[in-house]
């Protein structure tokens, strides 16, 4: 399975005569299908998530013990460099980055008017600068499509905690919590300009609880944009897959009865969605490129630890049961007390891209079709270790259930059943040498649309 194979061009394929038993009815059709952001976000696969905050220079800070939070005059990144960071991301393969502007501490990377927690109380630039706009600049520069994660629901220097309620012990009122929130989120959605993921780590905080009107506010600056564990009635949500180890649950829909509010901490089964579900709210599997079992996982840096990297055939297995699975793959990214990424990260994420781009640039042979039968020839007797799947989403999740078989020379064997292939289903093999592979759809609903069946 870790043979390496040279680079391959696409041949002649073989479609057989579609299976004319497709049995469609207007009330067998998909309910539930994505909007045209979330059909773009799909198409995206890879991102990152940046993570830079008080744990980077007070390591063991602890978040939740109220009152102890760092004083801004130890935030001092020398050479902070956002296109290193963009460019480290576009190495990987990076289609949208995502910035922590605001984690758990409330510190805020840039000047914000809600309050005196951030950049411009800190010795970096005179307190003058502004990362997020670094970050977006960069972003632009690099050609990565830019998201902001501000968590609403919890803040140390605020005393609030999960889902957004101010603790005991505070000095502000619920109504002041709520009116920061607003502030921030004004001010991060309004002068970046236009946003493409925005992320809430543990969910919103409903209006009918005592919260924000978040969903006012996004409506108004952001309304195109995806919005990570977002307000309900948001029309672009994507939810979390239980865990941060960057495995989706198999099956994992498209479609959910819900989103999600989790914060991270705790990991939760049962997240991979239903097929009946009544809104289109796709997984996005986040992960960290560093082991770390710390209190902060290895979401920040921490001196010393280069050597918790994860491989890069741990990163290409989870990418396979992230993007493989119908989701997008967002790898936390860790930046030093220098403000850059570290050189053995800047290493180990290129190296996960060029892997990437050297299994996947081009596939051994490909074909795509309507119906519940296709079958395909592996020209030249090509070592298969990927089979890729891709629907076509934009009518909904058609396929309920599927199998994939190939001929090594000794009859048709199956190589694997499922139920949702969704944006993409990639099927890792042996590695053995097939005659033909043949995918069959054994349940549906209206037309099954396969816009890709490839083998690599």
């Amino acid at each position: 399975m870790n043979r390496l194979l040279a680079p391959l061009t696409a041949a002649t394929v073989c479609l057989l005569g579609l299976a004319n038993t497709w049995g469609e009815t207007p009330s067998s059709k998909p309910a539930v299908t994505p909007t045209p952001q979330q059909r773009e976000w799909a198409e995206q696969e890879l991102g990152v998530i940046i993570h830079f905050d008080m744990p980077t220079y007070v390591p063991g800070y602890n978040w939740r013990q109220f009152g102890t939070h760092p004083a801004p005059s130890v935030f001092n990144p020398t050479h902070l460099d956002t296109d290193q960071w963009l460019k480290a991301a576009r190495d990987m393969g990076a289609k949208y980055a995502v910035l922590v502007a605001k984690h758990c501490s409330g510190f805020s990377l840039w000047p914000t008017k809600a309050h005196e927690y951030s950049v411009k109380n800190s010795p970096w630039k005179n307190g003058k600068g502004d990362i997020v706009a670094d970050f977006v600049q960069s972003c632009r520069k690099m050609g990565i499509k830019p998201g902001i994660y501000a968590s609403t629901a919890a803040n140390g220097y605020c005393y609030v905690d999960n889902p957004g309620k101010v603790q005991p012990g505070a000095k502000i009122t619920q109504q002041d919590y709520n009116k920061i929130v607003e502030t921030q989120l004004t001010e991060l959605w309004s002068n970046y300009g236009k946003l493409f993921e925005v992320w809430f780590d543990g969910g919103v905080l409903p209006i009918s609880e005592g919260g924000a009107n978040v969903s006012a506010l996004l409506k108004k600056y952001q309304p195109d944009a995806i919005a990570f564990q977002g307000p309900e009635d948001h029309p672009n949500l994507i939810r979390w897959v239980g865990n941060e180890e960057g495995f989706a649950p198999d099956p994992c829909w498209g479609t959910a009865n819900a989103t999600t509010k989790a914060d991270g901490t705790i990991k939760i089964e049962g997240m991979g969605g239903s097929a009946t579900g009544s809104i289109w709210c796709p997984g996005e599997a986040d992960l960290t490129l560093r082991r770390n079992s710390s209190f902060q996982g290895g979401w920040f840096w921490t001196k010393g630890q280069d050597n918790t990297l994860f491989s890069v055939d741990d990163m290409m297995h989870k990418y396979v049961c992230s993007v493989g699975r119908n989701t997008n793959m967002l790898v936390g990214i860790v930046i030093d007390d220098r403000g850059l990424v570290p050189d053995a990260d800047v290493k180990r994420l290129k190296e996960f891209g060029d892997r990437l781009r050297q299994d996947f640039a081009n596939p051994i042979v490909t074909t795509q079709g309507k119906g519940n039968n296709l079958e395909i020839v592996n020209p030249d007797n090509r070592s298969v270790r990927y089979i890729v799947l891709r629907e076509r989403i934009a009518n909904g999740e058609c396929v309920l259930g599927y199998k994939v078989e190939w001929d090594t020379g000794k009859g048709w064997e199956t190589v694997f059943e499922g139920q949702v292939i969704g944006n993409k289903r990639i099927i890792q093999t042996d590695g053995a040498i097939p005659k033909k592979v043949r995918l069959t759809v054994t349940d549906f609903r209206g037309t099954p649309d396969i816009r890709e069946f490839s083998l690599y």
